[in-house]
């Protein structure tokens, strides 16, 4: 009954912040958790392999957009970095709930490649991770009739404005990001490039490109969402209102300034206080570790099964997943290139006439 129990607590529960804590701890093992570019557990705290979902969904239930008389979605854009394998944990948090986002908003998922890079990596492993990154977002159930799937790399405006926002970024807002600081200081200078320090400046062109309107964020990305708001009333102040509308441009805000995903009221996570979870606690209680991980292992296994194998029908199919990010990346431009060229517009550039 314990291992019937637990299924149950972990489909219900896959969006809580607590249980996806709970899952990331070492020791876990099984041949659908540990297999090469799939879903594996963390080691002690880690988040597997490099792991950083860079605009992580927040982990309780999303709020219902506000409708329009035309019916326009609100629009929320994410991603992760290709690694190898994503962990449980992020998997149960993040991209689970990406399949919820697609249907209220208009989504964009992408894997954020050019972020990769910011620290030592393997050049032969590169394509390869994005690859099977993009394949574990299918296999996890998003879906491309709802949501964009692309690869950062492959719309380049996103380094395009990256470069424009830089210009207008202080230095002193990047060297007080915690990230830099702790990544910097245990790596030693010599080692640290200046994508690292330029990080969150990259990201902010992820969000901006898109006029986002909501960002989901986890808990280490909060300052460099409100880095990005700051971004975009900066520029906005500085090119935008009249000053554009001078330059041919329509005028008023260049930039969207996206507003971090909220919960609904009343939005909770599975406490102890919970029917199920005592049930749970009851059949748990008087377990060793041992026993338990067993239970919860084999659990888990039935949970992703499916999972793993539409992975492996979909990374073995070239063909189709190609097609996939050329089709997210050709909508996802559309949409990029419109924000860009209104950038270049404002800050005075003279633009290429095209024959």
């Amino acid at each position: 009954m314990g291992r019937a129990v637990l299924s149950q607590f972990l489909i219900l529960s896959n969006s809580s912040p607590r249980l996806s804590s709970s899952l990331s701890c070492g020791g876990l093992q099984s041949k659908y958790l540990k297999r090469p570019g799939f879903i594996r557990p963390a080691v002690n705290g880690d988040n597997g392999a490099g792991f950083r979902c860079c605009c992580s969904v927040s982990l309780s239930q999303p709020a219902v957009p506000e409708t329009s008389s035309s019916s326009v979605r609100k629009r929320i854009v994410s991603g992760v970095q290709p690694t190898g394998a994503i962990h449980l944990g992020n998997y149960l948090g993040a991209i689970k709930n990406w399949i919820n986002l697609q249907d209220l908003y208009d989504t964009l998922f992408f894997i954020v490649d050019l972020h990769a890079i910011t620290l030592p990596y393997d050049t032969q492993e590169l394509s390869k991770a994005t690859r099977n990154t993009a394949a574990i977002y299918l296999a996890c159930g998003v879906d491309t009739s709802k949501a964009s799937v692309f690869v950062q790399s492959h719309v380049r405006a996103h380094v395009e404005l990256m470069w424009l926002l830089s210009s207008a970024t202080p230095i002193g807002w990047l060297n007080r990001m915690i990230q830099f600081k702790e990544k910097s200081r245990k790596a030693g200078d010599e080692n640290v490039g200046v994508a690292l320090l330029t990080y969150p400046v990259l990201m902010a062109s992820d969000i901006l490109l898109y006029q986002s309107d909501f960002v989901p964020v986890g808990e280490d990305q909060k300052q460099h969402l409100e880095l990005t708001r700051e971004l975009a009333e900066r520029i906005n102040y500085l090119y935008g209102g009249r000053k554009w509308k001078k330059l041919g441009g329509r005028g008023g805000a260049i930039f969207k300034v996206p507003e971090p995903l909220i919960p609904p009221a009343g939005a909770r996570v599975m406490s102890l206080s919970d029917g199920l979870s005592k049930e749970v606690v009851r059949e748990c209680q008087d377990m060793n570790w041992g026993t338990f991980k067993t239970l919860l292992t084999d659990s888990l296994v039935d949970h992703l099964h499916p999972i793993q194998a539409r992975y492996e029908e979909i990374i073995s199919d070239s063909a189709y997943l190609d097609g996939v990010l050329e089709e997210g990346a050709v909508k996802a431009a559309a949409i990029a290139d419109a924000t860009l060229n209104n950038v270049y517009q404002a800050m005075g550039f003279l633009r290429r006439r095209m024959k």
